[in-house]
């Protein structure tokens, strides 16, 4: 199997490095990748939200399936016209990525599904958010209705805060604030069909005990010791299903990854929000737990011939990825300092280090070049030891003015 990867970040390099390890891909390129995955596989520049450049290229490079990471890409159509050109491409089509791309279409969807969620409402003007403000109080949640990397939404007991972020956006949806700690739950889809894989919990909140503002995700860990035993059966019945359903009812057939975000409420499961790709930095944990290989699974998806009752293997223990961030993540990052230390971070037994943001510049050196820029990934038979590994292993990257959280699985591990 010949597979091509578009994007360039963390969850990017986890997906190739998954896809590398599988005996199944003869073929592996990346579009435009990062320095880490032309370790293990040919990478291309180009735009991936290119829909002509993308299906060029991959029509030139003859693959069997193309892996798409970024949501933009998505939004962008790219999934649409691959199809159209006849080359399987996991992630869904334009149609299908407005569950991301808008909150408002995916509380209908939910709506029209029965999926349980937040009470919400749809504003666009300073009068209807303001009284969307009134009717929920705080804590205030506002989310931009569009795509904002992750960090579109704000949880906050200000008032001006909340009012803030609610003006500087087009259009918002504000809801009630849902109690409980939060899982990510991805579930690969054929546009008929959905399969789980393991939940995974991240960290938005850019630094310890959840201080700071909203990033893309800090860290994550797998498998979650806390979460109930039924738990995955039951999203998959009440949230995941259902809206695949619901997509393809509306004739806009869902493939890809259906990542649901989900908080366990007092009042039981709800859905924070859908996003149409592979969350990022959890699939960096789920993704090292996977026994089966993902390349075939994904073009069952691809291609429509998920089997509803197959279940993927999943190696023992855990794993916990620790991202280091830039300076000034995620306001302003400053970008072009070295990175030094991957090799040492390397040599610690059970982890590895995956490219998130950089580049080479100048006399092949490697710098930063975004706001999160490793993702250190520890592994072990249980998650005491594997953020042992993670730490000791970031420990040994050395980037100035770099930060990471300390506590990033702390509480799960009982440590």
């Amino acid at each position: 199997m010949r597979v091509l990867v578009l994007g360039s970040g963390g969850r990017e390099h986890a997906l190739a490095r998954a896809l590398h390890r599988d005996p199944a891909v003869t073929a592996l390129h990346c579009a435009p990748g990062n320095p880490g995955t032309a370790e293990i596989a040919d990478n291309h520049q180009l735009d991936p939200a290119n829909p002509t450049a993308v299906t060029e290229l991959a029509g030139r490079l003859r693959v069997d399936l193309v892996v798409v990471g970024p949501e933009a890409v998505l939004v962008a159509g790219v999934g649409d016209a691959l199809r159209r050109a006849g080359i399987p491409c996991f992630g869904p089509d334009r149609a299908a990525a407005r569950i991301e791309a808008s909150k408002a279409f995916a509380k209908e969807v939910m709506a029209d599904a029965g999926v349980p969620t937040a009470d919400s409402r749809v504003c666009e003007t300073t009068m209807q958010a303001e009284e969307a403000l009134d009717a929920f109080g705080p804590p205030y949640v506002v989310k931009d209705d569009g795509l904002a990397a992750g960090k579109g939404v704000v949880v906050t007991e200000d008032r001006v805060i909340a009012q803030q972020h609610a003006a500087a956006c087009e259009r918002v949806v504000i809801e009630e604030f849902l109690d409980g700690p939060e899982v990510s739950l991805f579930a690969a889809c054929d546009g008929e069909h959905a399969v789980p894989l393991l939940p995974a919990q991240d960290f938005k909140r850019a630094y310890d005990d959840d201080e700071g503002p909203n990033t893309g995700g800090m860290g994550a860990y797998t498998p979650l010791p806390w979460a109930p035993k039924d738990l995955v059966d039951e999203v998959m019945a009440t949230v995941v299903q259902p809206a695949v359903d619901e997509l393809r009812r509306r004739e806009t057939p869902y493939v890809g990854v259906l990542y649901a975000g989900l908080a366990l409420t007092s009042k039981g499961v709800r859905v924070v929000e859908f996003n149409a790709r592979f969350g990022d930095p959890e699939t960096q944990v789920v993704l090292d737990r996977l026994a089966t290989p993902v390349g075939k699974l994904l073009q069952a998806c691809a291609i429509g011939g998920l089997d509803p009752a197959f279940r993927p293997e999943w190696h023992p223990g855990a794993a916990v990825t620790v991202v280091v961030a830039a300076e000034g993540y995620p306001a302003a990052p400053v970008k072009g300092d070295e990175i030094t230390g991957l090799d040492e971070a390397s040599e610690v037994e059970g982890a590895y280090v995956l490219h998130a943001g950089t580049k080479l510049g100048g006399e092949g050196r490697l710098v930063a070049s975004g706001g999160r820029v490793l993702n250190v990934v520890g592994t072990g038979p249980d998650l005491a030891t594997a953020r042992e590994a993670a730490y000791a292993a970031a420990s040994k990257i050395t980037l100035r003015g770099s930060h990471h959280r300390t506590d990033i699985a702390l509480g799960a591990a009982g440590t």
